[in-house]
């Protein structure tokens, strides 16, 4: 995991933050937080693949994840479990929607679970909003902020895609300082 203290957390906040304001008009301090802790945590590939089926095998797949989701029909033991692989869906769809929409396609090939890039949307936009509704006991606090990804779920997708934007454009050697080029 990545310190708190790191200057990469500072540099996903400010970028966030940035993007979420301008973009899309969304200023919570909580959103900003989350969706920044969220990029920071990506950066291991351990917890991009946390959610395991009952074999131990890590699942890459939204439709596996979704049907890994039910407590009803599926193998999802308990409510808790639902909410936790729901929320790692909004996750990692914001995630990869976001910052590596071009994959999307490459996992669809591969895979013909979700079709599309729509569906990829709605199933994210879907599980934030599922979690948004375990709004009792520990989840009280936290419940209106998932509510608020999910109102907003391609807004913060599309502000995403700019601190992708943003991040390719410090990768290169020449960078624009005004309308300067500055080696």
């Amino acid at each position: 995991m990545i310190p708190e203290s790191h200057p990469l957390r500072q540099l996903f906040e400010e970028l966030v933050g940035r993007h979420y304001a301008h973009e899309i008009g969304i200023r919570d301090p909580q959103i900003v937080a989350y969706v920044s802790h969220l990029l920071a945590e990506f950066c291991d590939t351990e917890q991009v693949y946390k959610i395991r089926n009952a074999s131990n095998r890590p699942l890459d797949d939204v439709g596996e994840m979704l049907l890994e989701s039910d407590p009803v029909y599926g193998p999802a033991p308990s409510f808790d479990r639902e909410r936790q692989v729901r929320k790692h869906i909004g996750d990692y769809t914001l995630f990869f929607a976001g910052m590596f929409p071009e994959s999307i396609n490459h996992l669809r090939l591969r895979r013909r679970r979700l079709e599309n890039f729509i569906e990829w949307i709605r199933a994210g936009k879907e599980s934030y909003y599922i979690v948004s509704k375990f709004e009792h006991f520990e989840y009280a606090k936290v419940a209106p902020m998932f509510a608020t990804l999910s109102h907003n779920f391609e807004g913060c997708v599309y502000g995403l895609n700019m601190v992708k934007n943003d991040l390719e454009e410090m990768q290169h050697p020449l960078a624009r300082c005004g309308d300067e080029l500055i080696m």
